[in-house]
């Protein structure tokens, strides 16, 4: 009984998500398959990956260690060429970075010798919007965020919390359709990093954003997700798609429900399974992997 309790669903959620599968569907990945070459031999680093998300859906995607998720999110921005299979964005192939898809990695990517008016600013001068109405869009956007008297400081004069703020609006200020994010609270402290999903949450919340978020945490994926994608390890494959049983807004209490528990407990059995049940490891030969394959694997 406490393992289906992940599938237990109330009526308003069941709602909700019946709802949200009637929206447009904003991607899809078809039969992805990522390889990298190691000496004279292949590496499958994501092997067939299929799924698809819809507009304003909060999708996060986990799985162990060396899984190929942050691989996967740089296929879906454009910055790694995929080996086969496909990827559609309003249904037009994904063949290299576009404004189309922001990206939020999981370092402090603000340009140090610019303020932070400037940095929300950038990539709105480099499609040709005039200063004026650049700052005046930073400007806004800086006060949707509380960060507005913040404006003509340099990044180093911020905190990290703050830092990753204004990384997501920058990302945002080109009214992407979706906002690609690769773990990008993982290097907060705890009480930050709980601010900031409260923080991204409402963000989501108020613009027509659809969100992909990598992340190894598991109660950060339940707190956050409308669903989650589960991968396994060498190769990553989908092992399912999880469709999260908390109602909407999320509040601190969630953490202790029942749903947030059998939730959890089904996150780790897929991806901690008892050893011996699914050991994938064992089952793929040993292969010297280079330094940059590993890394463009993890």
């Amino acid at each position: 009984m406490a393992d289906m309790q992940y599938l237990d669903q109330s009526d308003a959620v069941r709602e909700r998500l019946d709802r949200l599968k009637s929206r447009d569907v904003i991607l899809r990945v078809n039969k992805l398959t990522k390889k990298f070459s190691a000496g004279k031999a292949q590496v499958t680093a994501l092997d067939e990956i299929s799924f698809q998300t819809h507009r304003r859906e909060f999708l996060c995607i986990i799985g162990p260690s060396g899984c190929g998720k942050s691989t996967l999110i740089r296929i879906l921005a454009g910055l790694e060429t995929l080996s086969d299979g496909q990827v559609l964005l309003d249904n037009c192939p994904v063949n290299g970075p576009g404004r189309e898809r922001g990206m939020v990695f999981q370092g402090y990517t603000l340009f140090p010798w610019l303020t932070v008016r400037k940095n929300v600013m950038f990539g709105l001068r480099m499609n040709n919007v005039s200063r004026f109405d650049a700052e005046k869009q930073a400007d806004e956007w800086l006060y949707l965020i509380g960060l507005e008297k913040f404006a003509d400081y340099y990044p180093h004069q911020l905190s990290g919390g703050m830092k990753q703020r204004v990384a997501i609006i920058r990302a945002l200020v080109n009214k992407p359709r979706i906002l690609l994010m690769d773990e990008p609270f993982s290097a907060l402290d705890a009480q930050t990093r709980a601010r900031m999903q409260a923080y991204l949450l409402e963000i989501w919340k108020k613009i027509d954003i659809t969100v992909i978020f990598i992340t190894h945490d598991l109660d950060e994926a339940i707190f956050l997700a409308d669903r989650i994608l589960v991968l396994s390890a060498h190769p990553g494959r989908v092992q399912e798609m999880i469709e999260v049983p908390l109602e909407r807004p999320r509040r601190a209490e969630h953490f202790g429900s029942a749903e947030f528990a059998a939730t959890k407990a089904r996150l780790e059995a897929l991806i901690h399974p008892p050893k011996g049940e699914a050991d994938e490891e064992e089952a793929y030969p040993s292969v010297p992997l280079l330094t940059d394959v590993r890394d463009s694997v993890e």
